[in-house]
């Protein structure tokens, strides 16, 4: 897709059915599931008018509306080679990939940035924490809604902290399952509060039990779980529902019992709480504390199910396998033809063709193209590989990232 530039601009009076438009605010900042696209309805227009925006930028290449007659018809000039028009085609495409990664990772680092204000609002003020939580999840909310299909997004960089890029991550997939079950809003809201907010309690932790380790103590095991309980009492101060308060009652909680401080089964929790804390466990096996133990998506994926599929919901386990594939976006995989890729997005509602970027001798990376594996009749992935796996000049090439975050997008682009 072609960049707009900025004197590309019209006022919103003029604005037309069939124009493709800019908005030069903020994902998170106006309704529509992208800042770019082409207006379809006049409510639309509507909306646009209502955001207090006097002109916006539009592209007339990209735009469906007659163009202005010419004063004179020149001579039309001889017509590119079929080598010109397949390099045009390939940059067109190039800009199309880069623009869709900047846009998921603007909007990634712009909700982290709101989900730290609203973890840093806790202790001092803590129902404006809640409202804090409840507006991002709105906004998530509202661009995940619809029948149009999502694509689960590898992000290039996991903008903000560590804290922050979980709890997105474990929101984002969480959400992105309740609407796979088809779940009411009042239900979404309360996934996405309570898993924005279910770490909250390690906020009262020092930082040595912050997280788990294997040569904890008893005593500074107990003192880890603790958190559970104190994200508790802090939900309670910031006034939130009950189904938000038991996702962060519960997030540790196993379906078969093993899990804390309560060691409640399946019939014990709630619906939320059973996602967020199977979603919580993959992220993090992909992203521990030490980056050192982390597990390829494919790992996690394959552990949860193989050796863990007692401790989690059956039916939400095969739910997030079915949409996030076996080979979930951070794998390193080798295709059927022997060459190696990085899968980077998959299709959340038919995820076993990703999309891949594969290793390319003789192509710079900058310009290697995004592979569909949906429409590339008879190339499949052969098998997963860990990142030391990969011969040198494909995991250079390929440049798997130790911390694996992710984010949406409507399956399709428009053109």
């Amino acid at each position: 897709m072609p960049r707009l530039t900025t004197h590309d601009t019209i006022d919103v009076d003029a604005l037309r059915v069939g124009m493709f438009v800019h908005l030069d605010l903020g994902w998170l900042a106006h309704p529509f599931p992208l800042s770019s696209f082409r207006i379809t309805s006049d409510e639309q227009i509507a909306t646009i008018r209502s955001l207090g925006l006097a002109k916006v930028r539009w592209s007339a290449a990209q735009s469906h509306v007659p163009a202005p007659a010419p004063a004179a018809a020149p001579t039309p000039p001889a017509g590119p080679s079929p080598e010109e028009i397949a390099r045009a085609q390939h940059r067109a495409a190039l800009a199309r990939q880069r623009e869709s990664l900047a846009r998921c990772e603007q909007q990634f680092a712009e909700a982290a940035r709101d989900c730290k204000r609203a973890t840093e609002l806790v202790a001092t003020q803590p129902q404006q924490a809640a409202e804090q939580a409840a507006g991002l999840t709105r906004a998530l909310m509202d661009k995940m809604l619809g029948e149009h299909d999502l694509c689960i997004r590898l992000l290039g960089e996991a903008a903000g902290d560590k804290a922050s890029a979980h709890a997105l991550n474990v929101t984002i997939v969480s959400m992105l399952m309740a609407r796979t079950f088809g779940m009411a809003e009042a239900d979404l809201m309360d996934l996405g509060v309570g898993a924005l907010l279910h770490d909250i309690g390690k906020l009262e932790l020092p930082d040595r039990v912050r997280h788990r380790e294997d040569h904890f103590s008893p005593a500074e095991s107990r003192a880890y779980e603790e958190h559970v309980g104190h994200g508790v009492a802090q939900a309670r101060r910031m006034g939130l529902t009950p189904g938000a308060s038991m996702v962060i009652a519960q997030h540790h909680e196993h379906a078969d019992g093993s899990g804390f401080p309560l060691k409640l089964n399946t019939d014990r929790m709630t619906a939320l709480a059973r996602i967020v804390a199977l979603v919580n466990r993959y992220d993090n096996l992909c992203n521990p504390h030490l980056a050192a133990r982390a597990l390829t998506p494919h790992e996690a994926v394959s552990l949860l199910f193989a050796q863990w599929r007692s401790r989690f919901d059956t039916a939400i386990l095969g739910a997030f396998i079915k949409m996030m594939g076996v080979y979930p976006p951070g794998s390193a995989v080798q295709l059927t033809d022997d060459r190696y890729a990085l899968v980077v997005a998959v299709n959340s509602s038919r995820p076993l063709k990703p999309r891949v970027l594969v290793h390319q001798g003789g192509v710079p990376r900058e310009e290697a193209l995004i592979l569909d594996l949906e429409k590339s009749d008879g190339l499949g992935i052969r098998r997963s590989l860990r990142p030391q796996q990969l011969p040198e000049a494909a995991r250079l090439y390929l440049a798997p990232r130790p911390r694996v975050a992710y984010f949406f997008e409507p399956a399709r682009d428009e053109e």
